[in-house]
């Protein structure tokens, strides 16, 4: 199932790694069509979300509206649940033990 269009690649990857660090598999496609803008249409060669389960589509937009905001202005930090090193709002990934954050947690 399409979930949306993403602004570049890299953008479009970063949402399918804050999707795959919750468990919902999806893919990106048009990933490199962005070399054929002129001789295929503009919207045709955007990057595009897929998901793989449908079911995800509510959880997967929550997550990525997340993602596109960031952390706001002076969110409190998280605690590794494997280690317990304290971490900045803005980090996703424990630098201590490599555990991802909960995505649902702050």
């Amino acid at each position: 199932m399409k979930l949306m269009r993403a602004p570049n690649v890299v953008i479009g990857q970063h949402w399918i790694n804050v999707l795959a660090a919750a468990g919902i598999a999806c893919e990106l496609h048009n990933r490199y069509l962005s070399g054929a803008i002129g001789e295929i249409p503009a919207d045709q060669c955007a990057p595009e979300l897929w998901l793989m389960d449908e079911r995800d589509e509510v959880l997967a937009r929550k997550l990525i509206d997340a993602a596109r905001s960031g952390p706001a202005v002076g969110a409190p930090g998280w605690r590794c649940a494997q280690c317990g090193e304290v971490l900045e709002a803005q980090f996703t990934v424990c630098w201590n033990c490599g555990t991802a954050r909960d995505p649902l947690d702050g």
